[in-house]
């Protein structure tokens, strides 16, 4: 009996020895890490607004954890093929993802992706996000968005607007626009911001959906009006201009984001830890300074905040996508 009851002491003690050694290996799995040099993947190509914080980002993640983040650039098939390299990769958090928003419209706007946005990935944060602008060329009689509605209303068929391309967060900002207020108006995509908001200076395409970097200039220099940006608050660059929600426009809020991530299976002391690094940075002076220069706030979501964000995302612009019977590719 006494060799019995010996024998399930030990087995009791071996076991919560056990458990004991297991909760230690998962808590401490980001004690001395990163121990290597972490790849950063930009599914885009160099030069790109994606590309310029990403470098920003990994810098000071190279900085702040003494080690080397460095930056892997494979574009191509709008990011699908960056994304699927890094959903690929070994979870052992020596890969992160760095995209935009591409990643959650692209399930809906192609008929396949290489990756699944719901299980492929861990995410760490949303860094940064940056609103679109409505912007419309000087001529137009227009001066507030109210204004402009009634102005399409009363023309059908004979307002278009101009996008950076298909598929692009200011295209869906304008398909969203149209559809909400039952518009009959012409979408006209471009291969850049750049060539779509000179079509609108030059009157061509009187009304444009752009992001506020490329907009900016022209709006200050005269070259162009602006009526509503789809952010929930005013900008820094452009405080008088109104939300669209202030303009009598709810429901618009459209923003490019910066999403960061790991591939799925990542220790979740790892992805904390580079969360919680992050978030310090995004709040430095400096960092705040280059972000807003790019037209982007800085973000800190929670892993599990950013992870509710990109669903509700996906949702959102499938039923844009859907709505606006915008062809998959």
């Amino acid at each position: 009996m006494k060799r019995v009851l010996g024998l399930a002491i030990l087995g009791a003690f071996v076991l919560a020895f056990g458990l004991h050694a297991a909760r230690a290996q998962a808590t401490d799995s980001a004690a001395g890490y990163p121990s290597r040099p972490v790849k950063v993947v930009i599914p885009f190509a160099p030069g790109g607004v994606v590309d310029i914080m990403g470098r920003l980002l990994a810098q000071k993640l190279s900085e702040a954890l003494g080690r080397n983040f460095y930056i892997d650039n494979l574009g191509g098939a709008g990011g699908s093929i960056g994304v699927a390299n890094a959903a690929s990769s070994r979870p052992d958090g020596y890969t992160l993802l760095m995209t935009s928003s591409s990643f959650v419209v692209n399930p809906s706007l192609h008929k396949k992706i290489p990756y699944n946005p719901y299980k492929d990935f861990a995410p760490v944060t949303i860094a940064a996000a940056s609103p679109n602008i409505l912007v419309v060329n000087p001529n137009v009689s227009s001066k507030t968005v109210k204004e402009l509605i009634e102005a399409i209303k009363q023309k059908p068929g004979t307002f278009s607007f101009g996008s950076p391309g298909t598929g692009t967060t200011p295209h869906l900002s304008g398909e969203l626009f149209r559809l909400s207020f039952g518009l009959d108006m012409v979408h006209v995509p471009f291969t850049g911001a750049g060539p779509a908001l000179e079509a609108t200076v030059g009157g061509h395409t009187p009304i444009a959906f752009s992001s506020v970097p490329a907009a900016v200039p022209l709006i200050k220099g005269g070259a162009l009006r602006a009526l509503a940006t789809t952010s929930s608050s005013r900008l820094s660059t452009l405080p008088d201009l109104p939300t669209m929600a202030e303009a009598g426009a709810p429901g618009q809020e459209a923003e490019t984001l910066l999403f960061v991530m790991f591939p799925v299976g990542t220790p979740k002391d790892i992805v904390d830890l580079v969360y919680r690094t992050i978030a310090k940075i995004v709040q430095t002076k400096e960092i705040k300074k280059k972000f807003d220069a790019l037209g982007f706030r800085p973000m800190s979501s929670t892993p599990e905040e950013s992870a509710v964000r990109i669903k509700d995302e996906i949702v959102k612009w499938a039923k844009v996508i859907h709505d606006a019977h915008i062809e998959e590719q």
